[in-house]
């Protein structure tokens, strides 16, 4: 299968650079899936799991959030807030990031944007439980 180069950098610096054969993401706007001669493309990241498929037909799994990626002359770029492969990720951790941020919603005395961070730290922990439960191979 035809493969393309894809670097990955985070503010900690570089988790990833290599020949790929395809990366999927969640952006802004739903998932998509980049494979070798993509059309240049430049998208925000959301918050969610990123899969990539290397030449040998392995597939590793991450927890991405936010971010940009991009297409250009065939070479990819993914620039992340966070990325944390799944062997990375502390899964009961995870869980218990989980039940604080589902007990946090259930309190009656927040206000709108209270409500807007648990949520959104409940997301994060709902992704970062779901890459950890997938060990890459």
């Amino acid at each position: 299968m035809a493969t393309f180069p894809l670097k990955i950098l985070t503010p900690d610096g570089i988790a990833f650079e290599g020949d790929v054969v395809s990366i999927s993401c969640r952006t802004i706007c739903g998932q998509v899936e980049l494979l070798a001669r993509h059309i240049d493309y430049c998208t925000a990241l959301g918050m969610g799991e990123a899969h990539l498929k290397l030449e040998d037909g392995t597939l590793r799994s991450a927890a991405c959030m936010g971010g940009m990626l991009s297409m250009l002359s065939g070479e990819c770029r993914l620039l992340a807030t966070t990325f944390e492969w799944a062997d990375d990720i502390d899964k009961e951790r995870a869980e218990r990031s989980k039940a604080r941020a589902e007990a946090e919603l259930a309190r009656k005395d927040m206000d709108e944007h209270e409500i807007k961070l648990a949520e959104a730290r409940l997301k994060r922990a709902l992704v970062r439980s779901s890459v950890a439960s997938r060990r890459n191979s």
